[in-house]
């Protein structure tokens, strides 16, 4: 069994090709893909060959993380009926073509419990749910407070708002360099930092990847506040003590999301706590990947790119 796959060969050299596809067994699910995203985090630094010591790092590799299709084949322990809608975290089932995160594929061979049955009002937007329960486990962690700013209004930074809102939550702050990045805020502010005067941030979630903020989040905290970092750095992030001593600032760095945010996230967006529109900006037909990548990390107007396998073989 073969699949049309998006291949990393190395850093800027993106093809389409068939690839073998691992066979399924008694455990696992065929699923055919209908849309699969594109992460202007992870797959950037994959795409540009900046990506940090990570495991399973290497090339060639077919990347993608967030991945929904429906389950074409189940095996008898799989645990999942054929023709549910499903989303997909990832897949390795591509011989020794890497996959990392490997859902970037017209069809994946996958554990069946690592497709999660998802509601057919969701369609396309299902594929955000991967982004969804990375702020989900950012923001609900026993103890963890809620973001009175948060820095970067992309598709991440969206979804901690959007949760913050969902949790009760007095509405954040947003701040967002790139002025065309301001719009599609609903129940919260989006602002230039630079027009910011307050110094009295009790907990201030940074999604922007930047290294280089952290003396300035600092110097807005009130005492005893905390930065929780939830982006993706690739350079070594520093700070200069003494503000952060005389604050007595605390830095929480938000790990990858578990299982039970996935379902947590699935069941806030099946009901619409969770609200998911406005997120999916561009959309190519998988044939056309090589452009639809390029788009994602270069168009500023671009939060989330998808890729439609539907009309592929």
């Amino acid at each position: 069994m073969n699949a049309l796959a998006v291949v990393l060969e190395g850093p800027g050299r993106l093809v389409l090709s068939q690839l073998e596809l691992t066979p399924p067994g008694d455990a696992d699910v065929v699923v055919d893909v209908e849309w699969s995203g594109i992460s202007t985090g992870t797959e950037r630094l994959l795409w540009s060959g900046r990506m940090p010591a990570f495991p399973g790092m290497g090339y060639p590799l077919v990347p993608g993380y967030e991945s929904v299709g429906r389950v074409s084949a189940a095996g008898p322990d799989a645990g999942t009926r054929v023709g549910e809608r499903v989303f997909v975290p990832g897949a390795r089932c591509y011989g020794p073509v890497r996959g990392l995160f490997g859902g970037a594929a017209a069809r994946l061979v996958v554990a069946g419990n690592r497709a999660l049955p998802i509601s057919e009002h969701l369609g396309e937007t299902g594929v955000l749910l991967a982004l969804a329960a990375t702020a989900f486990h950012a923001t609900s962690a026993p103890g963890t407070r809620q973001p009175d700013l948060i820095v970067g209004h992309g598709v991440l930074g969206r979804m901690i708002a959007r949760l913050a809102l969902a949790a009760g939550a007095a509405p954040p702050v947003v701040w967002e360099t790139n002025s065309e990045r301001r719009a599609g805020a609903v129940g919260y502010s989006v602002i230039d930092p630079a027009a910011d005067a307050r110094h009295d941030y009790r907990c201030i979630y940074d999604v922007s990847g930047d290294s280089s903020l952290l003396d300035t989040l600092i110097g807005r905290l009130a005492p005893g506040g905390e930065i929780v970092l939830a982006g993706f750095y690739e350079n070594p992030l520093s700070f200069v003590f003494p503000p952060a001593f005389m604050r007595e600032a605390r830095i929480r760095i938000a790990a990858q999301w578990q299982e039970a945010d996935l379902t947590a996230v699935k069941q806030l967006a099946e009901s619409g706590r969770l609200p998911l529109g406005g997120l999916i900006t561009h959309r190519h037909a998988a044939a056309l990947a090589d452009q639809a990548y390029r788009t994602a990390f270069s168009d500023p107007a671009c939060l989330k790119m998808i890729l439609d396998w539907r009309t592929d073989p």
